[in-house]
């Protein structure tokens, strides 16, 4: 067991993805109360019931109304926010930049970009209110930190996460409050299944890419927000974390 997180509330964006609910099963058992914030209803409810003590909220997390329906949920069940994982996110259409809709383009950063925004403005608001500090991870993505071709929305919306990890770490430093970012690699889920039926057949396998020989699990993502939440990181703050599999080394 990780220390300091018993009893904390954890708010978990696109909770019910393949990162996001592994990320939510790992808290339940830590001992977290969870509030599992999904577009998807279904899945989020599904998920909630799986675990001793959790909710699931139907939010749009790109909409001002919908990061405070989330927050609201969280405050009128538990009480308090302590953990926040900003994690939802899309890909959006893979097309060569000169090429690309500005509609999606534009969904994308809304998703990614401004959710991940006001994410952070709704629940830094709520940590300072309550005065005890608190853990918020961003989810970016390797994709944050070099470019990919045919990705232009998503590479970009990510790079904007790790920029508003930084802002945010340098603003709440001494009050408590660590906020950092995770980077993963191709990660085992469901987008990375749909992103490959998409992308050319005829490209490399992305494993001969990575130097451990395989694509990460959710497991060991969510084995990262969960050390990050806990004390055993207390000095962690506005770090950018890859966890690749050495796929930038």
């Amino acid at each position: 067991m990780l220390r300091g997180l018993t009893g904390k509330v954890a708010v978990i964006t696109g909770g019910a993805g393949g990162i996001g609910s592994e990320v939510a099963r790992r808290l339940g058992v830590e001992g977290c109360r969870l509030v599992i914030v999904d577009r998807d209803a279904g899945a989020a409810e599904d998920l909630a019931k799986s675990l001793p003590a959790a909710i699931a909220v139907a939010a749009d997390v790109s909409s001002a109304e919908g990061t405070e329906s989330y927050l609201a949920a969280a405050l009128d069940e538990f009480g308090a926010v302590d953990l926040f994982h900003n994690n939802a996110g899309i890909v959006g259409a893979i097309a060569g930049m000169a090429d690309l809709d500005p509609a999606s383009f534009d969904k994308v950063i809304s998703v990614n970009v401004r959710g991940t925004f006001l994410g952070l403005r709704a629940v830094l608001r709520q940590m300072r209110q309550q005065g005890t500090g608190g853990s918020i991870v961003n989810t970016s993505s390797i994709g944050g930190l070099v470019g990919t071709p045919g990705l232009t929305s998503y590479v970009a919306s990510k790079h904007a996460v790790v920029g508003l990890t930084k802002v945010a770490a340098h603003e709440v430093g001494g009050t408590g409050i660590r906020v950092n970012a995770i980077c993963p690699g191709i990660v085992d889920t469901a987008m990375t299944a749909s992103f490959a039926a998409e992308a050319p057949q005829d490209g490399p396998n992305p494993t001969e890419r990575i130097p451990l020989g395989r694509l990460a699990t959710p497991a060991e993502i969510a084995d990262l927000v969960a050390w990050l939440f806990s004390d055993e990181s207390s000095y962690v703050h506005g770090s950018v974390i890859r966890v690749d599999g050495g796929m930038l080394s």
